[in-house]
């Protein structure tokens, strides 16, 4: 995929350690690196969801180093951080639902783990540590559009360990002042999404199997709805954050694109772009799930300048023709 250039300089004499780099935002980030040339580009990665195959053709590159790895480890994520000037820390055990089916290693990974890399970043010196945060922070709040500075109680363990990454990020800035931004996700797809396992997202499933011939399955009613985010405009995000000049602490941006889609409508996007009338499959509720997610991005315009660029209809297009390359 070929990116616009949200960095205001030259990367040649900067260095990146990208956690979770061979996942599905990982990988988007270290292609980005690779076409603008970053002078060093580390990947740190278990590959217990990410895959070689999303950053192998990178790997042989003399600026690209492949660390597997686990962020569990405090020696590995020291061994990361050396040298490095910005860390995008993407590494983290996704999905509500495996979170209710194992909370113990979903807080081992996303708590224990997020806090080795702060820690080991601020020792190391990083200049700037930009991470992923999660919309699910949102919890049982009913306000529309999502706001930073309102939220409610956490409705999944996943949204929990989330919450818990900002209010330590919180602490480093004014006990350490080490400061660190946090992107709150909503709902993001596109091209090196996971389509396998019990955890995937709802988006590269729908595709995968309308693709196929066969009837998405909607969990609930489908009014639900999401504020679908593209992947390249998370990845603008990420590069803005970490260039940003006026974030003297710690900050959580919502990232998304500022709309609202129905999990029917997504079914309607895909049919019209696959020329199909598949019709979807209704079962019950998940549990922890929020029924209705709609961000407010202006804050993240304000410090970051993020503008996001590419659509929900846009994105759906680009990712249906992606995965009809794969499938």
């Amino acid at each position: 995929m070929k990116f616009n250039i949200y960095h205001p300089d030259s990367l040649h004499d900067k260095s990146f350690l990208i956690t979770g780099g061979a996942g599905f935002i990982g990988s988007n980030l270290v292609e980005y690196l690779v076409q603008h040339k970053a002078s060093k580009i580390r990947i740190l990665d278990n590959l217990s969801l990410g895959t070689k195959e999303n950053i192998l053709e990178f790997l042989d590159l003399p600026n690209v180093e492949f660390i597997e790895g686990d962020i569990r480890d405090f020696n590995i994520c020291k061994a990361a951080v050396e040298k490095i000037d910005f860390v995008l820390h993407q590494a983290a055990l996704g999905s509500v639902p495996r979170s209710i089916d194992d909370p113990i290693t979903s807080n081992e990974v996303n708590v224990t783990g997020f806090l080795n890399m702060l820690e080991a970043s601020r020792l190391a010196g990083v200049k700037r540590f930009v991470y992923a945060a999660s919309s699910s922070t949102y919890g049982d709040s009913p306000i529309l559009p999502k706001q930073e500075d309102v939220i409610g109680n956490p409705l999944s363990p996943y949204a929990v360990t989330k919450y818990v990454n900002e209010l330590y990020a919180q602490v480093y800035s004014s006990v350490y002042g080490f400061h660190a931004v946090g992107l709150r996700y909503f709902n993001v797809f596109g091209p090196k999404q996971n389509v396998n396992g019990a955890y995937a997202a709802v988006i590269p499933l729908f595709v995968s199997a309308m693709l196929k011939g066969e009837n998405p399955i909607i969990n609930g009613n489908g009014i639900n709805s999401r504020d679908f985010t593209f992947v390249s405009n998370v990845v603008q995000a990420n590069i803005k954050a970490a260039f940003a000049k006026n974030n003297a602490k710690h900050t959580v941006l919502n990232i998304a694109f500022g709309g609202q889609t129905s999990l029917v409508e997504l079914v309607n996007a895909i049919n019209k772009k696959l020329n199909t009338e598949i019709d979807p499959k209704f079962r019950d509720a998940r549990r922890g799930d929020v029924t209705h997610s709609f961000a407010n991005v202006n804050k993240a315009e304000k410090l970051i300048g993020y503008v996001p660029e590419v659509s929900f209809e846009d994105g759906i297009a680009k990712t249906v023709e992606y995965f009809q390359q794969k499938i």
